[in-house]
């Protein structure tokens, strides 16, 4: 089994390739707060494809489970509430940025957007200062 890092290089590669296709055979930024609610506020020739896409992410999901279940395995050591808390804030978080951390550090900073770029060092400064908060009073370890 390679080293983590090469895992994670690979895959780092293959959103790059995948974002890079998406942006010059469909003119469309790969941001998934932005497919997710495209189809969730439908438009007449322009639902199927971002319907096709979450589908696409969520059997993914599920062939990756299947054929390495291995990669799924792990213990956060955090109670169930703190993850459905995370994916609220997290959802909020999208609204309130005006796109997901994928829209903006993935696709943004590759367009040289200074917009995405203050959005995702906001995102991560966010994210620093949660995990130091919550480790200081004890809700995480």
């Amino acid at each position: 089994m390679p080293v983590e890092w090469v895992n994670a290089l690979l895959g780092g590669v293959l959103i790059g390739i995948a974002v890079s296709m998406m942006l010059m055979f469909n003119g469309r930024v790969t941001g998934i707060s932005g497919i997710l609610n495209g189809a969730l506020s439908p438009v007449k020739g322009d639902t199927l494809w971002r319907v096709l896409f979450i589908v696409g992410l969520v059997l993914g999901g599920f062939a990756m489970r299947a054929l390495s279940p291995d990669v799924f395995k792990g213990d956060l050591g955090t109670e169930s509430w703190t993850t459905i808390a995370a994916g609220l804030l997290v959802g909020f978080g999208t609204i309130l940025g005006s796109g997901c951390t994928s829209g903006h550090g993935v696709c943004g900073i590759s367009r040289m957007s200074v917009r995405s770029l203050v959005a995702t060092m906001v995102f991560i400064a966010a994210g620093v200062g949660a995990v130091a908060l919550f480790r200081q009073f004890g809700i995480l370890n």
